[in-house]
């Protein structure tokens, strides 16, 4: 019996019936007398209400309740594994530390395998559940499918990991901890540009999340050409018919270019690289932030050396924040994190932050009011729309791991 019950069947003992209280306390029994039956039947009930009040005080409260979308099955699992990872140790810290006053936090997990029909239907699951915040979608065609959704049901998004330009600057109920994928192209191209002196690349994009690639594609080319750059090729596939890349690499190489960008999730830009290598060994490769995680480092082997890529995560980061959130990250899986695990496990936080303020206003109007929260790297700072923006650096694999370019461009 916990103390709130404890205290609950004291609190009844110490009322006394008419009958009780002849007996009790040398009290008279003129109480007897006096009460006729119907005021004792009176009492009774009004005692009953009482018992049943006060130990239906002591039930526990209902749990705060969160989403979480994300791809954990096919070829995109990776990304949506480790933002759902990083979601679940943000709520598991959070319940461990007492929870949301007093109420424990519960994650919501749905699998929307990068299937627009699957994560509408995920999110109205969720929205049915009574969910304020939803931690997703990962990626942007998936944003496309259920921002409406939110915006309906009122429903605030957090994406960790959605980057398409095009969904900047709206008043809607979406927000994210992430830069956009204008910045994450324009960073490539400067690099290929200016540091590796490329003047030709080809481009090769997944059109199964096309929100996300062709929106990168076209910052890459546009900035690219502002160094003289061309982009001499876009190749095209659909990660969703899993068929052969080979023409569309032979046809990249004929063109004879300085660098291959591969625009895809981690499974297909392995494939890439390893047929590129096979045919071009000395060529510069480049990969879209989408699939810069140690899933496509496993998966491209040797060939997946000296690969370039955007992003904001930082492996080698010795703040103590970071080192805490490294340390329970591999005891709770038993893995390394990737970028997607620290942003999952920043977009949770920012949730919980949103849900534990003692107000009456929106988890929308709470994020917009704050604007800043704390992230296991950098701080998080919302604009007016609930966009974010974190500064990105380029990263090499170097012995089988992701390292950032350059020690003087950490900060």
């Amino acid at each position: 019996m916990n103390s709130c019950a404890r205290w609950a069947v004291s609190s009844v003992r110490v009322i006394c019936l008419p009958d009780q209280c002849r007996q009790s306390n040398g009290m008279p029994g003129w109480t007897r007398k006096m009460l006729r039956p119907a005021a004792r039947r009176l009492v009774r009930r009004l005692w009953l209400l009482g018992a049943i009040g006060l130990l239906t005080a002591c039930a526990p409260s209902e749990p705060v309740r969160i989403g979480f979308v994300g791809g954990l099955s096919g070829r995109v699992a990776d990304l949506g594994s480790e933002g759902k990872d990083g979601a679940l140790l943000a709520v598991e810290q959070a319940n461990a530390a007492g929870g949301l006053s007093g109420r424990r936090i519960v994650l919501m997990v749905r699998d929307d395998a990068q299937d627009p029909d699957k994560a509408r239907q995920a999110v109205r699951e969720l929205i049915a559940a009574g969910v304020q915040v939803i931690v997703g979608p990962m990626t942007s065609a998936m944003a496309e499918a259920v921002i409406p959704l939110a915006d309906e049901a009122g429903v605030t998004l957090i994406s960790p990991t959605v980057t398409g330009s095009h969904f900047s600057g709206r008043d809607d109920h979406f927000f994210r901890v992430v830069s956009s994928s204008a910045e994450y192209a324009r960073t490539a191209a400067n690099f290929l540009a200016d540091a590796r002196g490329a003047r030709r690349a080809a481009l090769i994009i997944d059109l199964s999340n096309a929100a996300y690639t062709v929106d990168w594609a076209e910052h890459f080319g546009a900035t690219f050409a502002e160094h003289g750059g061309t982009v001499l090729r876009v190749e095209r596939f659909s990660s969703a018919e899993q068929a052969s890349l080979l023409p569309q690499v032979e046809r990249m190489l004929h063109d004879r270019p300085d660098a291959v960008v591969a625009v895809a999730g981690a499974v297909d830009a392995a494939r890439i690289v390893q047929a590129v290598r096979q045919r071009a060994g000395q060529i510069d490769l480049l990969i879209a932030d989408w699939a810069a995680s140690e899933r496509f480092v496993e998966l491209g082997g040797a060939a997946a050396e000296g690969v370039w890529a955007p992003q904001y995560f930082d492996r080698d980061d010795r703040s103590p924040r970071y080192r805490a959130f490294h340390t329970a990250y591999v005891e709770r899986f038993d893995t390394e994190p990737g970028a997607a695990s620290v942003a999952g496990f920043d977009a949770a936080n920012v949730a919980l932050a949103a849900l534990s303020a003692k107000t009456d206003a929106s988890v929308k109007a709470h994020l917009l009011a704050q604007t800043r929260f704390a992230g296991v790297q950098r701080p998080i700072v919302f604009d007016r729309y609930g966009d974010a923006a974190r500064p990105i650096h380029m990263a090499v694999v170097h012995d089988g791991r992701f390292m950032l370019v350059g020690e003087g461009e950490r900060q």
